[in-house]
């Protein structure tokens, strides 16, 4: 049995009551036994006839059968039932894997009276294992039988694998008095990568949004959220991010003109960050929330390049995990972030300036190509010992920004991804 780390830092999943019921939306989950005996691990999300789909999905070119079968689907219409399993990936399974993820839609299907090609499959866990589709067909009436509009706290839990607590964000915004509703569920903790992140993650509102808008929206909520993040630098198999339309409110939108329409995707967004930042603070073996926010950058790649090199690197990780102020690995990776982005081959260090801030108190560590003179070692392992904790840094060459959340790499880590088939 894999060891965990107690708890995800500053991060508890919302109360069922806080997390608002999407109309036409209903979630059931049941156990279906696909790798453990006695947790729910299949969960059915049944959608209003009309509603719309969105979403976007791993780069991993070894994609996951059940994402190969959702592109077909999602290009082939109108989508009804989302159906999600956990403990098994369904990666790196062959043609084995489309016919399970396919003979899954079909009985789901059958049991709700549409078509096959109107269910989405997604499955998380353990690659290279075969599906148990016989267990999740018998499940799947259980599943059903159990569909509720408030069923978002149970269905966040059911699809959990290495998580240690459930993530989940919900809100009501009003917009010239029409109040339109946003809710959405996630899992992951390890193989975190943006491109997608090792994730699933579900984001439903009743709002009637055009299929071009939703398209565009979805992609730049993961943009902002799901592709900001970092755990351990590894890209899964299986990262799926789907936002759902049910146009079942009175909030209609078909043009990015309106300020109504930005308002609305500004809140879409912040959903989406929370529930990604819930996932970088629930990171396997995690104690430090790491904020990288890099300015100073010619163009947004070359920023987001230097955010990545910080964060995924081994050696700051561990630093942060120990509270050890070893920042000259913050220089390296800068300094490095050339073989990610070459326009930075060019970077002056000399122009550099890079900072550590917790909780209002902010310390410049280097700037001029060293040591900021006024640095003290004691500050920046005081700031270093706190659980959320920010590192800043100015390129000196133009004005754009990114900004990157990561967490620590402690020996939990390691213990968990070491046993985690056990």
């Amino acid at each position: 049995m894999y060891l965990e780390n107690d708890m995800p830092v500053n991060y508890a999943t919302p109360p069922a009551d806080k997390l608002f019921p999407i109309a036409g939306v209903r979630l059931g989950t049941a156990a279906a036994g696909i790798r453990k005996a006695n947790r729910r691990d299949l969960t059915v999300i049944e959608l209003a006839p009309a509603s719309r789909v969105a979403a976007v999905f791993t780069q991993n070119r070894f994609c996951a059968a059940p994402v190969l079968v959702c592109r077909e689907h999602l290009a082939q219409g109108e989508i009804r039932a989302l159906v999600i399993n956990t403990g098994v990936a369904n990666a790196g399974t062959g043609e084995e894997g489309l016919h399970a993820a396919r003979a899954t839609c079909a009985a789901l299907a059958k049991l709700m009276d549409v078509r096959a090609n109107q269910v989405l499959p997604f499955s998380t866990g353990v690659i290279l294992e075969p599906l148990p589709v016989e267990r999740i067909k018998a499940a799947l009436p259980t599943a059903l039988a159990n569909r509720k509009s408030d069923g978002w706290h149970e269905a966040a839990h059911a699809i959990m694998t290495t998580d240690t607590v459930a993530k989940a964000a919900s809100r009501r915004i009003d917009l010239g008095g029409i109040s339109v509703t946003i809710t959405g569920i996630a899992k992951g903790a390890g193989m975190i990568r943006p491109n997608m992140a090792t994730m699933l993650a579900f984001l439903a509102t009743d709002a009637d949004v055009a299929q071009p808008l939703l398209d565009r929206l979805v992609k730049e909520a993961a943009e902002s959220s799901f592709n900001a993040i970092t755990v351990d630098g590894d890209t899964s198999t299986n990262d799926s991010f789907v936002l759902i339309a049910t146009g079942q409110g009175q909030a209609r939108f078909d043009r990015v003109t309106s300020a109504d329409w930005q308002t609305f995707k500004s809140n879409v967004i912040e959903v989406a960050q929370e529930l990604a930042q819930a996932i970088v603070r629930d990171g396997e073996g995690a104690t430090k929330f790491v904020t990288v926010s890099i300015g100073g950058a010619r163009t947004s790649a070359e920023a987001k390049a230097v955010a990545y090199a910080i964060a995924h690197s081994p050696l700051i990780k561990t630093a942060l995990f120990a509270s050890d102020p070893n920042l000259g690995r913050i220089l390296a990776a800068i300094g490095y972030a050339g073989n990610l982005d070459p326009a930075l081959r060019d970077l002056d260090a000399s122009k550099v300036c890079v900072w550590l801030a917790s909780g209002g108190e902010e310390v410049l560590v280097a700037h001029g190509g060293g040591r900021a003179l006024t640095y003290r070692e004691e500050d920046g392992a005081r700031i270093m010992k706190r659980a959320e904790i920010t590192i800043r840094v100015d390129l000196g060459r133009g004005d754009k920004t990114a900004t990157v959340w990561t967490c620590d790499l402690s020996y939990d880590y390691v213990k968990i991804n070491a046993d985690y088939r056990s």
